[in-house]
């Protein structure tokens, strides 16, 4: 008799890819070992709720982490990674920065910071909180890359 494996389980996440000029905001995350990614540059955004939509969430995550949703937020794109013990499922969402960096609230994470196409072609940030270079995120970098290219050939 062959058993069959129980489905992955699924995560789903809504992400924001904001921007201003040629920069783009990311969050430096917590060092926190229970988290993914501790110490990182990062998308704000997060987890969905049960029961809620990426649109919702995106809009949530927002305002819990920085206290400001901008205007014309749309879905950039949605994609599905399926690893070794779960599924996950990605919405990346962007929209332009109206407001300066210094107005927004760091409810979560220790600093926000705009980076450069240089920064996010190395791969790292300067944390002036820190007094110290920490990386991107590997998925948020190339994420990154991606946008920036495809916002080229529009």
């Amino acid at each position: 008799m062959v058993q069959q494996s129980s489905p992955l389980p699924t995560v789903e996440v809504a992400i924001a890819i904001l921007h201003q000029g040629n920069q783009f905001l990311l969050q430096l995350r917590d060092d926190n070992p229970a988290i993914i990614y501790p110490g990182y540059w990062a998308f704000c955004g997060g987890h969905l709720e049960p029961g809620e939509d990426a649109d919702t969430a995106v809009r949530r995550e927002l305002m819990e982490e920085i206290a400001y949703v901008p205007n014309g937020l749309k879905l950039f794109e949605r994609s599905t990674t399926e690893g070794p013990d779960k599924i996950v499922i990605r919405n990346f969402y962007q929209a332009v920065l109206t407001v300066p960096v210094e107005s927004l609230e760091v409810n979560e994470g220790q600093e926000l910071g705009l980076a450069t196409l240089a920064d996010i072609q190395r791969g790292d940030r300067f944390s002036t909180v820190l007094q110290e270079m920490r990386p991107i995120g590997p998925p948020h970098q190339a994420m990154l890359l991606k946008f920036i290219a495809e916002q080229a050939t529009s």
